[in-house]
């Protein structure tokens, strides 16, 4: 079972994504964490990364090869913000071709623009790897966690301004992508703007159903 995630910034592909890969027992491959564990040591990614533009291809392919080249992906992956170019799914293609491996389904969360900017902007992060919604759910205490007490911050991709110029870079490098999925028979649509579970539960139903 070899799965996409697809969708613009703030459909919630983080936290579907946890929910896919316990109740498959599948890798999850986010190259969103990759690429934040990169950029403690590489000024060049720390800098798109807080600018909002994507990093070029050549150095997240690069990243993606290599942790597909580990044994532990043979059990089934969920790649999570990769590809985000048609170059990109064009490389993996490759990539995949070369493991002998394929993907079996790509879901996309579709969320509208204005709701993706409220939830981003919205949310505050700690250090501890807790994660909330001040409009969804916010903390018992504003600005402190609930599992630790530590302040809570907006990441610098998380301001409003930063958000749109992501969503921007979206629209126009990331959207060629669902055609070229749906013209390979793998896309599957699924409604960003229901419920959390309700999100999960169409998922489940059509990775089930394709078993």
């Amino acid at each position: 079972m070899n799965y996409i995630l697809m969708g613009p910034p703030g459909a919630g592909k983080g936290t579907q994504a946890k929910k896919i890969v316990e109740k498959f027992g599948i890798v999850h491959l986010s190259t969103g964490d990759m690429l934040r564990e990169a950029k403690k040591s590489d000024e060049v990614i720390s800098k798109l990364l807080a600018s909002g533009q994507l990093v070029p291809d050549e150095i997240v392919v690069n990243m993606v090869k290599k942790r597909l080249e580990k044994g532990d992906v043979k059990k089934g992956f969920l790649l999570d913000g990769f590809p985000r170019t048609v170059n990109q799914a064009r490389e993996l293609d490759k990539t995949l071709k070369s493991e002998n491996m394929k993907i079996d389904a790509v879901f996309f969360i579709d969320v509208h623009f204005e709701e993706a900017v409220k939830r981003i902007s919205g949310r505050r992060v700690c250090s501890c790897g807790a994660s909330y919604r001040v409009d969804f759910i916010p903390p018992k205490v504003e600005g402190k966690c609930d599992a630790c007490d530590s302040e809570l911050i907006q990441r610098t991709d998380d301001k409003e301004n930063v958000v749109r110029d992501r969503l921007d870079v979206y629209e126009k490098q990331t959207r060629p992508l669902i055609d070229y999925y749906k013209n390979m028979g793998l896309l599957v649509n699924i409604d960003g703007l229901k419920s959390e579970s309700e999100v999960f539960e169409d998922i489940k139903k059509r990775i089930i159903e394709a078993k």
